[in-house]
């Protein structure tokens, strides 16, 4: 074996993190964090000038929020997910607002649709988190028709969820080769992904305010309901777990906007409107 060939580091086994990334959605209750972006969704149709009679698909869709959007719009809407527990929450909000939505589960990486079957394919905060970034970059170009639009609402590196994970990542270093799910709120990565098959890339740095009664609720609804720091407190001891708190109660301080004893925190995103060449 050669020097370079022994140095060379192991292929993350992506099968495993999606693996580890699936249990961590699947705990807690992401709609209760979910329910709360409903903007973005909202938002991220008007950037893609969507129009009535679309046919639409959400993927990686949570409990919805660009999926109602999309049908609050007279869309015909497609929502997938591979969490059936996010897909019912969507469900129940679709149908108490009356609207008509086909739910379906999916996996990002793939998509169970033949080519060119949408004029819009779009994601809020989805997709970003696949392990295999490039595979479902190419499954949302490919059941995209040509002409037809990508949408995507994705958290930026230097935002607050970046930081977020960021200072995650300092008490539990992620999987080895695994790329960051932020560099998809990075024109330069969008590009790497789509250039090949977009006539297009139009992407705008937005800001979403997440409000909270306190630093300790913010805390105690993402340590109870979101899926990664809630595996992650799990997986540290008391004296990690201390230390983890005061690093997020930190970064708390230094983004929250606030100054009577409320949580006012601007985090920053991406939105990216792709043209399918």
């Amino acid at each position: 074996m050669s020097t370079s060939a022994a140095l060379k580091p192991a292929a993350p086994d992506l099968a495993a993190v999606k693996q580890r990334q699936h249990g961590a959605w699947s705990s807690g209750d992401y709609a209760v964090v979910g329910t709360t972006l409903q903007i973005v969704g909202e938002q991220l149709c008007e950037a893609l000038d969507i129009r009535a009679g679309s046919k639409v698909l959400d993927v990686a869709a949570g409990n919805g929020n660009a999926t109602l959007a999309a049908a609050r719009r007279w869309c015909d809407v497609t929502s997938t997910d591979y969490v059936p527990e996010l897909l019912k929450r969507g469900q129940e909000r679709a149908a108490a607002d009356h609207l008509k939505v086909e739910f379906r589960e999916a996996d990002a990486e793939a998509l169970p649709f033949a080519d060119a079957s949408y004029d819009v394919v779009v994601s809020t905060f989805g997709v970003m988190f696949t392990p295999d970034q490039d595979k479902a970059a190419s499954e949302l170009a490919r059941v995209c028709k040509s002409g037809g639009k990508i949408g995507l609402a994705n958290w930026t590196p230097q935002g607050f969820i970046g930081q977020l994970f960021k200072t995650i990542g300092k008490h539990l270093p992620p999987p080895a080769g695994v790329k960051s799910p932020a560099l998809w709120g990075t024109q330069a990565r969008l590009e790497e992904m789509f250039g090949s098959q977009a006539s297009e890339i139009s992407a705008e740095p937005r800001m979403f305010v997440f409000r909270y009664r306190s630093p300790e609720h913010w805390l105690e609804i993402f340590k109870t309901f979101y899926g990664p720091t809630l595996k992650a407190f799990a997986a540290l001891d008391e004296t990690g777990q201390a230390a983890l708190k005061r690093d997020l109660m930190t970064l708390l301080g230094e983004f929250n906007h606030a100054d009577d004893g409320t949580i006012v925190v601007h985090s920053e995103y991406l939105e990216a409107v792709i043209t399918k060449r």
